[in-house]
């Protein structure tokens, strides 16, 4: 979802800001924050629904033993998360749309996204997207700003209470307690870097709604820039963390992006070498027997595919 805010909404926000014009028109104007508003759903429910796991194998009996969850499980689970932020998202498309003015300096008609219902919609909606519409900013505060930052330090505190118990009794092996503690740190960056890019819109959001009236509209739209910048760095930074944090994920990654430079054919030289390598081993290992070998080793042939 990352990937999708920078490649469809940056552009669209800098066409904006060099022409003041709206690329795609009205379309444009309820997209962007329905993708804005989803992204923030997803990095919320995946800190949750991660807190969750790092719990799950804080407390399961036979931690180090667990058994790797089921892709379908998995699929459920990210299915879940876009689904109920996507839903959760659905008012911001009727709560935009397009609006012109004129230019005080230029003079020529700018075309920018206001924040208003049409009077078109239905009652039973148009209510229900006004009452959105009052509730917005400590939706946002509450859902998309305290609940993944509260329920991530609540789930590190309780698993490093139980890790402290079970150090004592040594239940868990080296190596699993520091891929453990390795996973708890992605996910501590990733709530940190979340809540650093985050609370300039929170803050944004509860003085725009206090002081709108005594604040010009040239400041609104600097205050809704600097808004969606700090949303474009989070969308930036946080693949390259996990890349960088997530070592499996970014040995995959190195992994993918060496296969696609280099080619996914046979490469002859180093299929000779490995042949070359395993002769040599073969060859070296029968020094250690007394008796000699009944059947001498079969010859490979080098350089051919596999």
């Amino acid at each position: 979802w990352d990937f999708l805010i920078l490649f469809f909404c940056l552009p669209v926000v800098i066409f904006n800001e060099i022409t003041k014009k709206r690329l795609l028109g009205d379309l444009s104007c309820r997209i962007v924050p329905f993708m804005e508003v989803s992204s923030l759903g997803v990095t919320t429910f995946s800190l949750c629904a991660l807190g969750i796991d790092r719990f799950h194998a804080a407390t399961s009996p036979q931690a180090s033993t667990r058994p790797i969850e089921q892709c379908q499980s998995i699929i459920a689970k990210l299915a879940v998360i876009w689904v109920g932020s996507m839903t959760l998202s659905v008012p911001e498309i009727l709560l935009w749309q397009l609006a012109q003015d004129t230019s005080p300096v230029s003079g020529g008609v700018m075309e920018f996204c206001t924040m208003k219902p049409s009077s078109n919609l239905p009652e039973s909606i148009y209510s229900l997207v006004l009452t959105y519409q009052n509730a917005r900013m400590w939706w946002y505060f509450g859902c998309y700003f305290c609940l993944p930052i509260l329920f991530t330090v609540s789930c590190q505190l309780v698993t490093r209470r139980i890790r402290g118990t079970e150090k004592k009794s040594e239940c868990r092996g080296t190596k699993h307690g520091q891929c453990e503690s390795h996973l708890n740190c992605t996910i501590i960056a990733l709530t940190i870097i979340y809540g650093l890019c985050t609370t300039p819109e929170n803050v944004c959001n509860i003085v725009v709604a206090y002081m709108s009236p005594d604040m010009s509209k040239q400041t609104l739209d600097l205050l809704n820039l600097i808004n969606q910048f700090f949303l474009f760095f989070k969308c930036s930074v946080t693949p390259v963390l996990l890349l960088c944090l997530c070592r499996p994920l970014g040995q995959a990654f190195m992994d993918c992006c060496c296969c696609c430079c280099e080619g996914c054919g046979p490469d002859t030289t180093s299929s000779e070498g490995s042949a070359d390598s395993k002769l040599k081993t073969e060859m070296s290992s029968s020094i250690f027997f007394d008796k000699p070998r009944e059947t001498p080793p079969p010859l490979l042939a080098l350089g051919t595919p596999c």
